[in-house]
């Protein structure tokens, strides 16, 4: 199955596959593993497919990923380590990353489109302490709450 490679890193979060992109440098395998440690699933680090499944984006590890890195997270200053991981998920949520001066305050709703099909998008700074819950907020509301089930 064809798709489209993006330098990203997803994970699953409360069941809602999310895509996290940014500049190197920027916190994506770090803000992954804050989301992995507090109970979140590694779909691939630092380098996605994403492809269309009818009318919904998914997300993959390369075909041609080597086998060091399935599974893999790079945690800086211990090396690339196993971690929950599974093989593939449906995206439902797209994390910016970028610096905390170029983070609007109060965003209009925005989307990003893969392969002609959008998708919900947040703004973040992905090495403030905050990052991680914040993404684990912006997976609440995609279900129209932010409370949890009771």
């Amino acid at each position: 199955m064809t798709g489209v490679f993006v330098q990203a890193t997803g994970v699953v979060v409360d069941g809602r596959g999310v895509v996290i992109r940014g500049p190197s440098g920027s916190g994506k395998s770090d803000l992954a593993l804050r989301l992995i440690d507090a109970g979140a699933t590694l779909v691939a680090d630092d380098g996605l497919v994403l492809q269309r499944r009818g009318g919904r984006l998914y997300m993959t590890l390369p075909d041609d990923a080597p086998p060091a890195v399935r599974g893999r997270l790079e945690v800086r200053g211990l090396g690339i380590l196993p971690v929950p991981h599974v093989a593939t998920a449906p995206v439902d949520l797209v994390v910016e990353l970028g610096t905390a001066e170029r983070i609007e305050r109060l965003p209009a709703p925005v989307t990003a489109t893969f392969l002609d099909l959008a998708v919900p998008l947040v703004r973040l700074a992905g090495l403030e302490a905050s990052a991680a819950a914040k993404v684990r907020l912006a997976v609440a509301t995609l279900s129209g709450s932010i409370l949890p089930p009771p």
